[in-house]
Parts: C-alpha cells; sequence; structure tokens
C-alpha cells in the first residue's frame, strides 16, 4: 500500500506502540483486499461489547499509549445501578463493565453506548467517508444516508478512530455500492414488522448481493433500522437501494449504475409469514417480552405505551433505548406509564449483555428477528411478531 508520511510514521511506532498496532492492522486489512491506499475518515463508531476479546484488544491499545484522532460513539453496555434494581449482577460481569469503560474512556471515545448513532449524535452526510461497525449502523449509513462504510468490526473500526484512516476499498468505492439483484415486492408492508421479515428473509434468495428494492412505499425510519437490521443479521448485507427513495437509486438506471441486473425475485405476503412461522419459536406460555433491538425510538416507544394504558402486565416487559430517548420518556410521561403497567424501559444496553442472565432458559417474545438470533447462545427462546402483537402477549401472559 502507498502510505502519506503521516501514516508511515504511524506504522513505524512515533506515535507509540497503541497506535502503531492499530495501522499495522489496517495496512494488513487493506494488503488483503488490494487496497491502493489509506484515506482519511470523518466518523467512526465502534461494536464495543464487554467481552473479553473487545476488553483484551482495547486495554493493549491503551498501554501503548493510543488515543483516537476520530473520536468514536459506542455500541451498548449496561448501566449497574439500573439492573441492581432489577437482578443480581455477578461480580466478573460488573468488573468486566467497569474495566472496558475505562479502557474505551481512556482512548478518548464517546460513551454513548447506542447502537443507532445514524439516528443523534453520529449521523453522516451524503458522501462522507466513514468507518461504522455495528449491524444495524452499516447498511443505515450506507443506504439510507448516502454516507460510505465498509462493513467493518469493532476492531477495525477502533483501529480508523485511533489513525483517522481506512483502506481504501469495498463499499468506499463507486462501483461496489452498485445494485445487483432487483427485488420485486408484493407483500403488504403495512406496518415495520414487515420490513423486520423483508429484511430477513432477503438473503434466502438474493445471498450477500445488494438488493434493489422495488414496491417499497415511504418506509418510517423504524423500517428502514428494520430492514438493515435483518439484511445484515440473516445475511452478509451491508447495503440497499429503494427505487425512488434512497439518494443512490433516484431510478434503474442509478440504482444499478447503468448495468443490468443480475437477477430478479420477487416477495410475496405468504415468503414474509413462513419466514416468520420459520424463526420463530411456537406459540403459548410467554415469560417475558423484550423490544429494542436496534434501539427503540420514541416514536416506537410511544406505540407501547399507547398499548399499556391503563393495563397490567401478566409478564414483564422491557424496552432497550438509548439515553435521550429514556429521558424524552421521563419527561413525556411515557416511563410512570409503562411502570404502571409492569414494565420497564432501560438505557444504553443490549439483548447480548450480561445483565440479561435472569432471562436465561425462559421464553420470551419480541419483534426483533435479530434479537432472537443472537440469544440463542444465550439459552432464550423467542416467539417473534409484530409490536402489536408482542405487546397484547405480555398483557395476557401467552401468544
Amino acid at each position: 500500500m502507498l502510505l502519506t508520511d503521516e501514516e508511515q510514521k504511524m506504522l513505524n511506532g512515533f506515535y507509540g506502540e497503541g497506535t502503531k498496532l492499530a495501522m499495522k492492522i489496517l495496512v494488513a486489512v487493506g494488503e488483503a483486499y488490494d487496497a491502493p491506499k489509506m484515506v482519511p475518515v470523518t466518523r467512526t463508531h465502534v461494536a464495543l461489547s464487554n467481552q473479553e476479546a473487545d476488553l483484551w484488544f482495547a486495554e493493549k491499545l491503551v498501554a501503548g499509549g493510543a488515543t483516537c484522532r476520530i473520536r468514536p460513539t459506542v455500541n451498548p453496555s449496561f448501566h449497574l445501578k439500573q439492573f441492581q434494581k432489577i437482578t443480581r449482577i455477578e461480580a466478573e460481569d460488573e468488573a468486566i463493565v467497569k474495566r472496558t469503560h475505562a479502557a474505551y474512556n481512556r482512548l478518548e471515545a464517546i460513551m454513548t453506548y447506542d447502537c443507532t448513532p445514524y439516528l443523534e449524535k453520529n449521523v453522516p452526510r451524503f458522501g462522507e467517508v466513514i468507518a461504522f461497525s455495528e449491524s444495524s449502523a452499516t447498511p443505515f449509513v450506507n443506504s439510507v444516508c448516502g454516507a460510505r462504510s465498509n462493513r467493518e468490526s469493532a476492531q477495525s473500526a477502533l483501529c480508523s478512530a485511533i489513525t483517522g484512516v481506512t483502506p481504501l476499498y469495498g463499499y468506499l468505492l463507486d462501483e461496489n455500492r452498485a445494485g445487483e439483484i432487483l427485488v420485486h415486492v408484493e407483500a403488504d408492508m403495512t406496518d415495520d414488522f414487515s420490513y423486520q421479515m423483508l429484511g430477513y428473509f432477503v438473503p434466502k434468495k438474493t445471498g450477500f448481493s445488494i438488493p434493489v428494492f422495488e414496491g417499497l412505499k415511504n418506509p418510517s425510519k423504524e423500517a428502514l433500522m428494520n430492514l438493515g437490521a435483518q439484511l445484515n443479521t440473516g445475511g452478509n448485507v451491508a447495503m440497499y437501494h429503494i427505487l425512488g427513495f434512497t439518494p443512490e437509486a433516484r431510478d434503474m438506471k442509478s440504482a444499478f449504475q447503468g448495468k443490468k441486473p443480475k437477477g430478479e425475485v420477487t416477495i410475496t405476503e405468504a415468503d414474509l409469514k413462513a419466514m416468520q412461522q420459520e424463526i420463530s419459536d411456537a406459540g403459548g406460555e410467554i415469560d417475558f417480552a423484550l423490544f429494542g433491538c436496534p434501539h427503540f425510538t420514541i416514536d416506537q416507544i410511544a406505540r407501547v405505551v399507547d398499548l399499556l394504558k391503563g393495563k397490567k402486565l401478566k409478564v414483564p416487559l422491557f424496552i432497550m433505548s438509548s439515553a435521550l430517548s429514556r429521558n424524552l420518556s421521563e419527561k413525556m410521561g411515557y416511563m410512570d406509564i409503562i411502570r404502571e403497567a409492569g414494565g420497564e424501559l432501560v438505557e444504553d444496553t443490549c439483548m447480548d449483555q450480561p445483565c440479561w442472565k435472569f432471562l436465561y432458559g425462559k421464553k420470551g417474545i419480541t419483534d426483533s428477528p435479530k434479537c432472537a438470533y443472537y440469544t440463542k447462545r444465550r439459552d432464550m427462546r423467542f416467539v417473534i411478531a409484530s409490536l402489536e402483537d408482542s405487546v397484547e402477549a405480555a398483557l395476557k401472559g401467552m401468544y
């Protein structure tokens, strides 16, 4: 790779061992993809995880004196005080949370603990070159914002935050952003949940190709979050286009950059219903409801509140959101309604954190296939249903 003098100084250790390691990793990534050079990034987001490998790497960079040139926002963790009111936190989990927080603070990250940075605090402009990890974030910034990010790991995104650069390859290049498969959507798509199922199902038909959706009409931001999160969970799809809607798909010609689609598929309502049945646990009694993967917006929280007003839950209901959305919920009286019904709204956390151990071995309900997918290794079973049906099930204790 052709490195600038500044990049070579980083690689040679002029700025310390931590920065040297970060640049060494980026050079290796670039060489693997035949990248000719590095390019500057203007934003970064790191999928912090509170897991041992992530913590080992962050502490290694700290020990090498590294700090972030392009300060990243970070993925969810959990607040000890908040969850100590809900459950008992094991000593080893408390320790790793505190160490992770300390390491990223010393790296000078922005401690947002939010998996939807593209909605607040770290919103890129069209054409910006950035380095985002997080499976819902990369599709959103590429597709909806028109920014340019590869499907980064937590480690490679952190390396870009430290060095301020990323290798020039993949989705940073015009030719790699072209649509590949035309997807005709004939399903009803009447609510945001339909986009969850569409995102999870499409890779089964298209593989990892970039889909261009035809037939979608003015989807909400929540629908777009859901679509990208599931495309990148059910498959490995970090970019999509919606004809006449997303910025690089004004029409068929721009979506496919003047080329013919490699193939076409049609998605029906029956396809989406079959997908839901395939990935959902069987109905019956449930032990809890869990929402917020990705983090719920204030509009989604408001919908749950409307469904809970004046009612009592038969099983616990938990909503995960950003600190901003939780703060808004306090100000708007939503928190009182949720708690009066027997639910709880928690900020800055994720279903893949150890704070949910008290739900292991139990059966829940959620509107997010991603939530159910990640918790399989945690021995949590999920019925997957629309938000409205899920809240109704929590009120009854059964689906």
